[in-house]
């Protein structure tokens, strides 16, 4: 019975959390939904219960800010295959491009729904024309879209006593996704590469919002992906 005190108050702060998006550009608009859950899984509990208005809107932005960005500016990315008979481990490092903040004037709440203790937020995204450019390029003829899935922990050790819970469940998120885009790149070159390489350089976007759940103990993690590749560089250059 505490869960439906809370509609009254949730509908509230969903309401101010719309903000008026004035005369931006209404010529591309992007998308995506996140979910946060009511109830705490994995070891995630709610700061100050039964539930935080202010930690519910931090993750629903944080994560938004996350995705937009990662969709309009994406990463560049040295991929290290790795290969177990060489004693070679397999390496993602991603560098962000850009970043989106969360404060960020074009993110734009537009509806929500409370259903089974989870909180569906959908929102709205209209870029400036310079990020219209830089995401034309994504949709360039060089460049492919993959599929990738991946997974994370549930909880994140961390000395970090100020870390928050939502700071700790969007850091859990992220691996998740990031092991997403790894998969993805090996899906990728195990298609295209006749011969496994050693490593790649290049960029990559996420081409949507990906999906999130739990599976089996983790995060799990699926979305596609745009990948840029600049470099190959096959073993036998070593």
């Amino acid at each position: 019975m505490r869960i439906f005190s809370l509609f009254p108050a949730l509908a509230l702060f969903v309401a101010s959390f719309v903000q008026a998006q004035g005369n931006l550009s209404l010529r591309e608009v992007l998308r995506g939904e996140v979910r946060v859950d009511l109830e705490p899984a994995g070891g995630f509990v709610e700061e100050h219960p039964p539930l935080d208005l202010d930690a519910l809107r931090e993750n629903a932005k944080a994560e938004i800010a996350l995705l937009y960005g990662a969709m309009i500016y994406g990463w560049s990315f040295h991929y290290d295959i790795g290969e177990r008979a060489r004693g070679i481990d397999e390496e993602l490092e991603l560098t962000p491009i850009g970043i989106i903040l969360a404060e960020d004037p074009r993110i734009e709440i537009t509806d929500f729904e409370v259903k089974d203790m989870r909180v569906y937020i959908w929102s709205d995204y209209r870029p400036a024309p310079e990020q219209l450019v830089r995401m034309s390029k994504w949709k360039a003829g060089s460049t492919r879209s993959i599929q990738g899935y991946g997974h994370g922990p549930l909880g994140i050790d961390t000395p970090d006593t100020a870390m928050t819970e939502s700071a700790r469940r969007l850091a859990v998120r992220k691996q998740a996704l990031e092991d997403a885009a790894r998969a993805a790149l090996r899906a990728m070159l195990r298609g295209s590469e006749r011969n496994r390489p050693k490593e790649v350089r290049g960029y990559i976007s996420l081409a949507a919002f990906p999906r999130f759940w739990l599976d089996k103990g983790q995060w799990a993690a699926s979305g596609r992906f745009f990948v840029e590749v600049l470099e190959i560089t096959p073993f036998a250059a070593f």
